[in-house]
């Protein structure tokens, strides 16, 4: 059963490749949807797989890449659109 969730990340996560290494994450979790950087300076993802893929890839977000400073994570429930065939950093 595929799931959906929108993530908002908070912290040092602009300018220290997050959105690289969510998309690295993504792949390797195989999860579809796309991240992107928001004016306020967090991290905006969006992931649909299954419940097991998902929060493999929350966890990797949580963690965050080398110089990242992830401070929180707000998850948002959503219903899964199946409009995504990959997972793309979006500006």
């Amino acid at each position: 059963m595929k799931v959906a969730r929108k993530f908002t990340i908070r912290g040092l996560v602009q300018g220290v490749g997050f959105r690289f290494f969510t998309q690295r994450s993504a792949a390797r979790h195989q999860v579809l949807g796309y991240v992107r950087n928001l004016p306020n300076g967090n991290v905006e993802a969006y992931a649909e797989g299954s419940a097991e893929t998902v929060e493999g890839f929350k966890q990797d977000l949580t963690a965050g890449p080398t110089y990242s400073v992830v401070e929180e994570i707000e998850e948002i429930v959503l219903e899964p659109t199946g409009l995504y065939s990959s997972f793309r950093i979006e500006k």
